[in-house]
């Protein structure tokens, strides 16, 4: 992929009108990370944090998310990529309806084309039935992997999930050590990277 590719997918996405949610945004949350990245998180849709930033991922569940990243050597700076299905924040942080998914799932698709992850990750139950299968059942299924297309997928709880219910943490962060050992098996220039 050139740099050029992915700057032209960027400005096109961050032009979008091609549902409501458009008309209600401040911003175009397109994603975050290295787009070079054999790891890619994908989330439902922006909050009013990621709306204000234009950044998925920033609020608290965001905050909890970056800790367990940083526990398995893992960072949106340098070695990951975060995406959502829909770019464009839901009113009210409602799920996603399925014509918003359908309007904005190909600018996910073209940035999975580019990026061609080794591995996905689906934070919660939205992303995880629109990517992996539609009866993902994440309190069930979560830390399982699947593969689809050559491409590895896992289902985990999302991380507004894990604040709501600060029991289920240990699932989570179970997830995130099978991660780590699933980029240990698999991919081939992802660097763990662990704070000093």
């Amino acid at each position: 992929m050139s740099a050029a590719e992915w700057e032209q997918l960027e400005t096109a996405c961050k032009g979008c009108t091609a549902c409501g949610l458009s008309a209600t945004r401040h911003n175009v949350v397109f994603g975050v990370g290295n787009p070079e990245a054999e790891v890619l998180f994908i989330g439902e849709g922006p909050g009013e944090n990621e709306d204000l930033q234009g950044q998925p991922f920033v609020g608290r569940g965001g905050q909890l998310l970056d800790k367990m990243l940083a526990s398995v050597g893992l960072s949106r700076k340098k070695n990951i990529y975060i995406a959502n299905i829909v770019k464009c924040r839901p009113p009210q942080n409602r799920d996603p309806l399925p014509d918003e998914q359908e309007a904005c799932i190909g600018w996910l698709r073209q940035q999975v084309s580019l990026i061609r992850p080794r591995i996905i990750v689906c934070l919660g139950r939205v992303a995880a039935c629109r990517i992996i299968s539609p009866d993902f059942k994440v309190t069930r299924q979560h830390g399982e992997f699947f593969e689809k297309n050559g491409v590895l997928m896992m289902g985990t709880l999302h991380p507004a999930a894990l604040l709501r219910n600060p029991s289920q943490k240990p699932d989570g962060f179970a997830d995130f050590l099978k991660l780590r050992d699933k980029i240990g098996e698999v991919c081939t220039h992802t660097e763990l990277i662990y704070p000093e």
